[in-house]
């Protein structure tokens, strides 16, 4: 019989901390309320505690998505954290969930490829259920704590970064829920924005402290500003025509959460309607590799409401994921979606 991987539950973490466009401005002492809100769509974000680690973000995601699926944390085979602001440079930040969950079975391994890295880790996690009977029940978690790491006077990058988990459980079923995926990059752009000290490029020592500070993220040279509306519409027109589709038979498409205006573009490109999508970015800020699963869960359990639109997506609706990230990496996966809805 043959194998296929399907979304069964999910799950988010959204820190307690908000942080609105105002209090960004008492940091920075200039205004960007109005500029992030007609831009961006940002009007607040959410904060990590101090004593919080990326971790201990995915565990409360990974909790509610497991209490979902109805499985105990010993039904794992595999989790997969999504992430490029880790509780350490190594080891890997799912050995570290795996041992606060007591996911004591499952194998574990990270994702890094920025932004785009829950994406890519469902491709990589569907393939594992799809190929390998050991793999049961996957989770998968993109999780992020990017105010770690960053300058608060720094309004290109204080403005946008926030922190959040979102996680789901893969399953195994007999009819298709992962229908296809596609991957890109264009690495040209790998030191663009990013966090360029800490690791081997420019170890933390004294020396490179004093020069560069702890630390931080930053954008450091320019890269298109039409990036991702460039590359998204190639690149989902060849997802969804692997899977037999055309973007007229997506239900649900969620976009990489950092700019409105984008989604906005893009769902005019496709020819959809926004009805047909969902954000976040203005309520939780801009998440990274969380913000898809984030978005996802919201639309879920009761969100989507905000927007005058029904909850979604619905069982048996094709469902398409699409992110990018530093790198520059960009992800899509097609799905089926076989879970009743939220």
């Amino acid at each position: 019989m043959p194998r296929y991987a399907q979304i069964i539950s999910t799950g988010r973490c959204v820190p307690d901390k908000v942080m609105t466009n105002a209090n960004v401005e008492s940091l920075l002492g200039e205004s960007v309320d109005q500029w992030l809100i007609a831009n961006v769509g940002i009007r607040e974000r959410r904060i990590m505690a101090d004593e919080q680690a990326t971790s201990d973000l995915a565990v409360v995601a990974a909790r509610q998505a497991l209490d979902r699926a109805g499985l105990k944390p010993a039904e794992l085979d595999l989790v997969i954290v999504a992430t490029d602001t880790p509780d350490y440079v190594s080891p890997a930040t799912s050995s570290v969930v795996q041992a606060k969950l007591g996911a004591i079975n499952a194998g574990t391994f990270d994702v890094n490829c920025a932004c785009a890295g829950w994406v890519t880790a469902t491709d990589l996690a569907a393939r594992y259920i799809a190929t390998d009977p050991d793999y049961r029940h996957v989770l998968v978690v993109g999780a992020y704590g990017m105010t770690k790491f960053v300058d608060w006077k720094d309004k290109h990058t204080c403005t946008l970064f926030a922190d959040g988990a979102g996680a789901i459980v893969l399953g195994a079923g007999d009819e298709p829920g992962y229908l296809a995926g596609k991957m890109l990059a264009r690495g040209e752009y790998h030191d663009a924005l990013g966090i360029y000290s800490g690791g081997t490029y420019r170890p933390a020592t004294p020396e490179n402290v004093a020069a560069y500070g702890k630390p931080k993220v930053q954008f450091v040279k320019k890269f298109p500003k039409t990036f991702n509306s460039d590359n998204w519409p190639p690149l989902i027109r060849a997802t969804v025509a692997k899977a037999g589709l055309t973007p007229d038979d997506i239900d649900f498409y969620l976009f990489t959460q950092l700019n409105l205006r984008t989604i906005e573009f893009m769902m005019d490109n496709l020819g959809q309607p926004m009805s047909k999508t969902h954000w976040v970015m203005d309520k939780w800020g801009y998440t990274g590799a969380a913000c898809i699963p984030m978005a996802l869960d919201d639309a879920l359990y009761g969100g989507r409401a905000a927007h005058g639109q029904p909850n979604g997506p619905r069982k048996g609706d094709n469902v398409i994921f699409c992110a990018s990230g530093g790198g520059l990496a960009m992800a899509v996966t097609v799905w089926k979606w076989t879970a009743d809805s939220g």
